[in-house]
């Protein structure tokens, strides 16, 4: 029998919560409520998810708070996070994505968009085919192992931050706009903002360290890896 997606949606409003359990039921998800940070740890200590839907205002703990501990903790690091929330605006929003969400949906929203914004988090989790190993000067990528390194010191990526290095460095030296990184790297992602690459690219460089210059912002253009930076 298939393994259905667990999903741990995190939400202090019952009603919100059972709307979203029984959407999620309904198209092949497995969902599992908690209605705060404390109760959501205990889950994780047992079995991690496949996602997390978390809200933004809970008892307790925020979201925000919550996101940046899973993303420090090793175990809980590469669990895709969805930010849940009545804040909207921009500001708010690249809050959220900097605290380690790798999305982000606006309260009201429609059932079709919260599900293809699930699967889309799972797409990008998925397992990459194999490919040969890059290397771009000093800086390594081993795609057989999922292994980074520059001058031979190893470096921790998060999984979408993987993903668009390998894609720069398997096509470095090219100018690549915004849309053009959503496509290669996301994926047909229709609810995806362009804002949100440059909170990856940001997550990139931080991770690269020394390597960092080698990611060039191109002013009105996009993102594009170079060996020699300026």
């Amino acid at each position: 029998m298939r393994k259905l997606p667990r999903i741990l949606v995190v939400e202090d409003e019952p009603a919100i919560a059972e709307l979203i359990a029984v959407n999620l039921r309904h198209n092949g998800f497995q969902p599992i409520w908690v209605a705060d940070g404390e109760a959501a740890q205990r889950e994780l200590e047992g079995v991690l998810p496949d996602a997390i839907l978390l809200d933004w205002m809970l008892p307790g703990h925020s979201g925000i708070v919550l996101a940046r501990r899973w993303r420090a903790d090793p175990r809980t690091q590469a669990v895709p996070i969805l930010m849940v929330t009545a804040r909207g605006d921009e500001r708010e929003k690249v809050a959220g994505l900097d605290a380690g969400a790798d999305d982000y949906i606006t309260k009201p929203f429609s059932t079709q968009e919260l599900l293809a914004r699930i699967r889309s988090v799972l797409r990008r989790r998925a397992p990459q085919p194999v490919s040969e190993s890059v290397a771009i000067g000093a800086l390594l990528l081993d795609a057989a192992t999922h292994r980074v390194t520059h001058q031979t010191r190893a470096l921790k990526l998060g999984p979408t931050e993987y993903k668009l290095l390998h894609y720069l460095m398997t096509h470095a030296e090219r100018v690549h706009s915004r849309g053009q990184l959503l496509d290669k790297v996301w994926g047909d992602h229709v609810y995806i903002e362009e804002r949100t690459v440059d909170v990856h690219v940001k997550r990139l460089r931080e991770a690269l360290g020394d390597a960092a210059p080698m990611v060039e912002t191109v002013r009105g253009a996009g993102y594009r890896l170079t060996a020699q930076p300026a």
